[in-house]
């Protein structure tokens, strides 16, 4: 008895009298609830929910199916309403019971009095709330923090619903610690995480948006529409930390000489991502290298999947990926394929028989060249003489093409069949090395024959 007085007599300004309030309050919510239950009406609203749950449950098991049958026949349809269609095919038992504890409801209203549906209300206002909060928040891509949110909404909407959030809010508000004259409570805390994670959701669909806009524009260059999309996302994600600080009354003063001081200690300590971020930046502006471009650094020919802002993914045509910090592209030596344009021009190398006639080989190799698809009609193909080997005169075939993205390597390859069918069809000969030995006059030959050693 002693121990309930002092309970009683606790000031509701410190945590502990916060968590006794609170602890009334729910008691007293619960000696309500279960008092109700006596009540005739009381019980029949929780048989009747619990009815149409069950309700719920059966069309579920039944429409699920069809609607799953009929999403899989909806060929075209953009992904986001596929997926939206999704969620909504998981919480269709929840979907019904919604709707159809509302319409119960409704017909009670107008039949009996309102007091008969007071506990249904209760229960509707719940799986409504429950419903839209679950909804929303597949909007955040983050699961964790979609958890957070989601869960988070869940506790508020319940505690709202059922008239706690007063108590709750004292609760959180006396659960504070003091850093010099900024003060932060747990209510802080919940209403920074709400607040921010909602700017973030709207920040990050304005960036979808913004940046479904620019990368439809042919008009901007793809280094640029890169840029732009980056800039746009730091501004938008950037606003949204800090009009949400600002919202719930935090003072940002305080920290711009603790962030200068913080800026100079990594700025000694993270030269190389800085160095990478600032070549990053360069490399969009100069407009040197671009997503779809062909590119070869040191031994590594692949084409340009994705500018980050601190590499470059190339793709080689084997399928490896290669992550190559900005600041490799800026100091070392890249060969663009495809800078200005996608014209480049292969050179391969081959011989012929010395009693073959030269004019006749380079007419044939041209043609031959020029038969192979992929190669340009457009810029006609040549070959010239660069020497007399030892066995062979020695040609050089020059031809250009279009698609450097389409492989280099296969294009060589399928010339080089093109003037093996060709020479054969025409009668010359590719030679191979040859010596011949020559006996001199007043000498002999002896030759040896190699003993094998005994198999023991």
């Amino acid at each position: 008895m002693a121990l309930h007085d002092q309970l009683l007599d606790t000031d509701e300004s410190t945590p502990i009298g916060t968590v006794v309030t609170l602890w009334q309050s729910l008691v007293a919510q619960a000696d309500y609830f279960i008092g109700t239950l006596w009540r005739p009406w009381v019980g029949y609203q929780i048989l009747i929910a619990l009815a149409i749950f069950g309700v719920a449950h059966v069309l579920r098991m039944v429409l699920a199916p069809r609607l799953h049958a009929w999403m899989r026949a909806r060929e075209g349809w953009p992904m986001w309403r596929i997926r939206w269609l999704v969620v909504l095919h998981k919480r269709l038992r929840s979907i019904i019971f919604v709707l159809l504890i509302w319409l119960v409801i409704s017909v009670m209203r107008e039949v009996t009095w309102n007091s008969r549906s007071y506990q249904l209300s209760i229960i509707a206002n719940l799986a409504t709330a429950w419903l839209i909060v679950a909804l929303t928040t597949r909007l955040i891509a983050n699961p964790f923090l979609r958890k957070i949110v989601r869960y988070g909404a869940w506790t508020w909407v319940t505690l709202r619903i059922l008239g706690l959030t007063e108590a709750f809010e004292r609760l959180l508000d006396n659960l504070a610690v003091s850093v010099g004259t900024m003060r932060i409570s747990a209510l802080l805390l919940v209403q920074a995480i709400f607040v921010i994670g909602l700017l973030w959701v709207g920040a990050r669909f304005l960036s979808r948006t913004v940046r479904n806009r620019i990368t439809g524009n042919e008009d901007i260059s793809p280094s640029m529409q890169v840029l732009a999309i980056k800039m746009m996302q730091l501004l938008f994600y950037g606003l949204a930390v800090f009009i949400g600080l600002k919202a719930i009354g935090i003072d940002l003063t305080g920290l711009a000489v603790l962030s200068g001081a913080i800026g100079v200690g990594l700025g000694f300590g993270l030269q190389k991502v800085v160095s990478n971020l600032v070549s990053g930046v360069i490399l969009l502006l100069d407009k040197s290298i671009k997503p779809g471009d062909v590119i070869s650094l040191g031994d590594t020919f692949g084409w340009i999947t994705s500018l980050g802002a601190r590499y470059v993914s190339i793709t080689t045509r084997d399928g490896k990926e290669y992550l190559i910090p900005n600041e490799d592209l800026i100091t070392g030596q890249v060969v663009n394929w495809s800078h200005q344009n996608d014209f480049v021009r292969l050179d391969i190398y081959f011989g012929t028989a010395y009693g073959d006639n030269p004019h006749e080989v380079r007419k044939i190799a041209v043609e031959a060249a020029m038969a192979v698809p992929r190669v340009l009609q457009s810029k006609p193909a040549v070959c010239h003489i660069v020497g007399f080997g030892d066995s062979s005169v020695d040609y050089i075939l020059r031809f250009w093409i279009s698609d450097p993205t389409g492989g280099l390597t296969n294009i060589r390859g399928n010339v080089y069949l093109a003037l093996w069918d060709a020479f054969a069809e025409h009668g010359i000969s590719i030679p191979f090395p040859q010596r011949e030995v020559k006996v001199l006059p007043d000498s002999t030959l002896q030759t040896t024959t190699r003993k094998d050693p005994p198999v023991s």
